[in-house]
C-alpha cells in the first residue's frame, strides 16, 4: 500500500543524528589541526625581544581573529557535512527542508562546541592563558599554596630580622602575603604593608623611607600589571564569544548549502520538494 506524504513526512526522521555527529567530528579534528598551526605560527608566544616581533595589543587582535577564522573554517565543514550526509526528506516544502539543513548544521556546532570543550581544552588554554597574560597565570599559580600558609606567617612574623631566615624562605613568604591580600583587599595595607616595609629593609638594608618607595612602587606596576591582565581576560572573552556566534551562523549556512547540493536544489527557485525515494 503507497504511502501519502503526509505519512512519509510523518515516519521519516527529523533529525539525522549520524551526519550530525560526522560533521561534529570533522569540525573537532579541524579545530584541533588549526590549534597547532596556530601554536606553530607564533599565536601562543610573544618575542622576549622588546625590538622584535608584535605588541602584547597587536598580538591579541591576531589571536583573536585567528580564533574567529578557526570557527568559521572548522564550524563551516562541520556544518557542510552534517547537511550533505543526512537522510533526504521526501514531500517537504523547500523552507521546511531549508529549516531542518540550518538545525543540522546548528546541532553539529553544539556537539562539536560541546566535544571540544572537553577534548581540546588543553590546547586552547595555552593560547587564551598566554594571551591573558603571564601575570594572571602567575597569580592563579599563587593561589595554589596551602590555604594555612597565610595564617602560618602570620604566627610566626618576628620584629626581630636577625633570625636566620633564608632569602628563598623571606620571597615565599612575601609570595603568599601579596597572593593573598589582592585577593581579598585587591591591595596591601595596614598591617600587612608596614610588615612588607621592614622585611624589604631588612633585607634589603635600605632605610624607611626607601623602603616603603620601593614598596610601593612594586605594588603600583603589581596592581597595573594585574589590571592589564584583566582587560586582556576581558577581551579574550569577547573575541571567543565572536568566534562561537560566527562558528555557529558558519555551520546553519553551510549545512543549507551542504542539503542544497545533496538534493540538486542548491541556487535553484524555491518550490516544492516531491523525491519519491528515499536515501
Amino acid at each position: 500500500m503507497e504511502q501519502g506524504v503526509g505519512s512519509v513526512e510523518l515516519e521519516a526522521p527529523g533529525v539525522s543524528w549520524g551526519a550530525i555527529f560526522a560533521g561534529a567530528a570533522a569540525a573537532c579534528a579541524l579545530t584541533l589541526l588549526m590549534l597547532s598551526l596556530g601554536m606553530g605560527l607564533g599565536f601562543a608566544v610573544v618575542s622576549p625581544w622588546g625590538s622584535q616581533g608584535v605588541s602584547s595589543t597587536t598580538f591579541e587582535i591576531g589571536t583573536g581573529l585567528y580564533f574567529i577564522v578557526m570557527a568559521m573554517i572548522a564550524s563551516g565543514l562541520g556544518g557542510y557535512l552534517a547537511g550533505r550526509l543526512r537522510r533526504k526528506w521526501i514531500g517537504l516544502e523547500a523552507t521546511e527542508v531549508q529549516f531542518r539543513d540550518t538545525a543540522h548544521g546548528l546541532l553539529a556546532w553544539a556537539v562539536a562546541s560541546i566535544v571540544g570543550a572537553v577534548l581540546l581544552a588543553s590546547p586552547a588554554s595555552t593560547l587564551v592563558g598566554n594571551v591573558a597574560g603571564g601575570t594572571a597565570q602567575a597569580v592563579a599559580g599563587g593561589g595554589q599554596s596551602s590555604p594555612m600558609s597565610n595564617y602560618a606567617d602570620l604566627l610566626l612574623r618576628s620584629d626581630n630580622r636577625n633570625d636566620p631566615q633564608s632569602l628563598t624562605d623571606t620571597r615565599g613568604e612575601i609570595s603568599r602575603l601579596l597572593t593573598t591580600s589582592f585577593r581579598a583587599d585587591n591591595d596591601v595595607t595596614g598591617t600587612n604593608r608596614d610588615y612588607l616595609v621592614k622585611t624589604v629593609a631588612a633585607r634589603t638594608g635600605l632605610n624607611q623611607a626607601d623602603a616603603e618607595k620601593r614598596v610601593n612602587d612594586v605594588l603600583l606596576q603589581a596592581k597595573a600589571d594585574l589590571d592589564k591582565a584583566r582587560k586582556a581576560a576581558m577581551h579574550t572573552a569577547i573575541w571567543l564569544t565572536l568566534s562561537l556566534f560566527i562558528g555557529a551562523f558558519s555551520a546553519a549556512a553551510a549545512a543549507w548549502e551542504g542539503g542544497g547540493v545533496r538534493d540538486g536544489t542548491w541556487g535553484k527557485a524555491p518550490g516544492r520538494r516531491t523525491v519519491a525515494t528515499s536515501a
